[in-house]
């Protein structure tokens, strides 16, 4: 049913007279007619008696003037809204990645943008590379920030590089490394070591490295949380990497002499699914920050 034809009808109820709601509508009376008589058509109903007078409204004009009133206030309502959406005063944005992500390079940039976007509700998951590509690509999450490269290839997943990062190893105060800044991978034979949980990207990553330099240590831990491992390697219990992005003014880590534990993060989305005003917004703000 046609938008203009119900505008045409309320300014005909309203005013009672074919000429004048012309004149308001900047229509010429017979496409004011016309519109009305589709209209009629449509419903199966007559909507106005022609009087002498001027036009009146029928029993079925009355009701259906009723109905019409509400229904355009509640179109105006959702223009209003799909206004908000675009000038991001509501809204969400919902985004995953891994605990590197999510705790040391993700916080900083939400909390800009919360705090210029604040009726924006944001919603953050971590969770390991893979389940963020999953998620993103069932629609539960707009964006995500996984390690690179992915095992996953899906033509309507599109992969962005945004951050390069390092790991790092740590080590408890005693250790005989504690003084250095550097070390040898074949000094970490035998070494007790505070590790990812196994299958995630930066365990991979991080057991790649440890095979290619052919050492053999223990695995004395596996969690998930990067705060976790910091503390099992204060308490001692261990080495670990950790990125370096995780470390404190007062920390630090030592990088290998040879072949560093490098990664790159990126940030993946849906093509094929048109983004949030909110998510283009964050991603133009992740960009920014590179």
């Amino acid at each position: 049913m046609d938008i203009d034809n119900l505008q045409t009808f309320l300014t005909l109820a309203r005013l009672g007279h074919m000429t004048r709601a012309a004149q308001e509508l900047h229509l010429t009376q017979p496409a004011v007619s016309a519109q009305l008589s589709k209209l009629e058509d449509e419903l199966g109903h007559k909507l106005f008696d022609r009087t002498p007078k001027g036009m009146r409204l029928t029993e079925a004009g009355r009701l259906w003037r009723t109905y019409v009133e509400q229904a355009l206030v509640m179109l105006q309502s959702g223009q209003q809204s799909i206004d908000a959406l675009s000038g991001l005063q509501q809204g969400s944005l919902s985004i995953g990645g891994g605990a590197t992500a999510t705790t040391y390079l993700l916080p900083s940039h939400l909390g800009a943008f919360h705090a210029r976007h604040p009726g924006i509700q944001l919603f953050v998951r971590e969770q390991g590379s893979q389940i963020v590509m999953e998620s993103v690509l069932s629609g539960e999450l707009e964006l995500g920030i996984v390690t690179l490269p992915t095992p996953t290839t899906h033509k309507h997943l599109h992969i962005e590089g945004w951050i390069e990062d390092e790991l790092l190893l740590i080590v408890p105060s005693r250790h005989p490394l504690s003084a250095r800044s550097r070390f040898e991978w074949e000094e970490l034979d035998g070494q007790d070591l505070v590790l990812f949980e196994a299958g995630s990207a930066v365990r991979e990553l991080i057991d790649s490295h440890l095979q290619r330099a052919n050492v053999q240590t223990q695995t004395v831990m596996e969690l998930r949380s990067i705060e976790s491992i910091k503390q099992m390697v204060r308490e001692g219990i261990g080495a670990a990497f950790v990125s370096r992005f995780a470390l404190g003014t007062t920390e630090h880590g030592l990088a290998p002499k040879s072949d560093p534990i490098l990664r790159e993060l990126g940030i993946v989305w849906r093509t094929d699914l048109t983004l949030s005003s909110a998510a283009r917004e964050f991603l133009d703000m992740l960009r920014v920050k590179l």
